[in-house]
């Protein structure tokens, strides 16, 4: 699967490197053999344990020696987009919802058939990776309605054979299957479209149930950092209101719960604007920051922001 400059991919790259009966250790020394970038993630998740997430990415062999020298069963964490070379429309599976629907349907309509190889997921779901087009940039995105995430430039998936644990077992990911014909750049733009023919972002009402944190910056930004896959936009938009409906700056909500996001795997466009977004609809509902004037000067009380329209009320 040969893409943009180094690294070199081919159809079998993915399959011949997570294959052998090695060690994480010796599996992440052999993508950055090959060239390819990679960083060192909490063991057994999907966390950056890197000072700078995957922006710390390297096919530096002493880099990776050192990495996986102090944290042996650590996982390997992979950036999409031109930094690899390649990209990866993420199925996700969460209980009853699955978005093997919509990847079928975009198979069939001739926008995924493209891949690579595929990786099954420990939760089930399934990583399509595909080439990376030369000099186009494609970032990150979530389809949160058809349980389907595109991870581009500003993303990063974790790689064969790291292992995630799923009801108090080690679960692996997996290499299931690689492409006889040959790997297409998908289009995410037409991608996106197709399964969310009319995105919006999701109404104040409708987000769902969330912990009561309060308006605390650095809980809310710890709590966003942890957040899964499928999950992590709208845990940002809900903490960035908490911090709006707090009356802290939006400045500060963007250096804050922007690292937080970057560490959750959001890329700096999807993560500006859902603060912006955030902030612009907190304005709209409730003028008055309510933490530092809950009352306004008509002595009526404040409309409530969205966090607590949707029935979430902090500590």
């Amino acid at each position: 699967m040969n893409t943009i400059d180094a690294p070199h991919w081919t159809v079998h790259t993915m399959a011949r490197v997570a294959a052998a009966d090695e060690t994480l250790a010796e599996v992440a020394l052999r993508y950055a053999n090959l060239g390819i970038p990679v960083f060192a993630c909490v063991p057994g998740g999907k966390q950056p344990i890197t000072p700078n997430g995957f922006h710390d990415a390297t096919a530096s062999t002493r880099a990776v020696r050192h990495w996986w020298a102090r944290t042996p069963d650590a996982n390997i964490g992979l950036p999409t987009g031109s930094m690899t070379g390649v990209l990866v429309v993420d199925v996700d599976v969460h209980g009853a919802d699955s978005g093997y629907g919509g990847f079928e349907r975009s198979r069939k309509a001739g926008i995924a058939e493209g891949w690579g190889w595929l990786v099954r997921t420990p939760s089930g779901g399934l990583h399509a990776y595909y080439p990376a087009a030369r000099g186009r940039e494609q970032r990150s995105w979530q389809a949160p309605s058809a349980h389907v995430d595109f991870r581009g430039d500003g993303g990063y998936v974790i790689a064969p054979p790291s292992r995630i644990t799923v009801d108090g077992a080690p679960t692996t990911y997996e290499v299931i299957a690689v492409a006889h014909h040959r790997p297409q750049p998908i289009d995410a733009g037409q991608l996106r479209q197709f399964l969310e023919p009319s995105r919006q972002q999701p109404a104040p009402s409708a987000l769902p149930a969330l912990p009561a944190l309060g308006a605390h910056p650095d809980r809310l930004a710890g709590w966003v950092a942890q957040r899964p896959e499928g999950g992590r936009n709208a845990g940002l938009f809900w903490a960035a209101c908490r911090m709006a409906e707090g009356g802290h700056q939006y400045d500060d909500a963007v250096g804050l719960l922007g690292n937080a996001g970057r560490t959750a795997g959001l890329p700096d466009r999807e993560i500006e604007t859902t603060i912006r977004s955030a902030y612009r609809i907190t304005s709209r509902l409730s003028p008055s920051p309510r933490a530092a004037a809950p009352i306004t000067g008509s002595g009526q009380a404040s409309r409530p922001g969205p966090t607590e329209q949707a029935g979430v009320i902090g500590l």
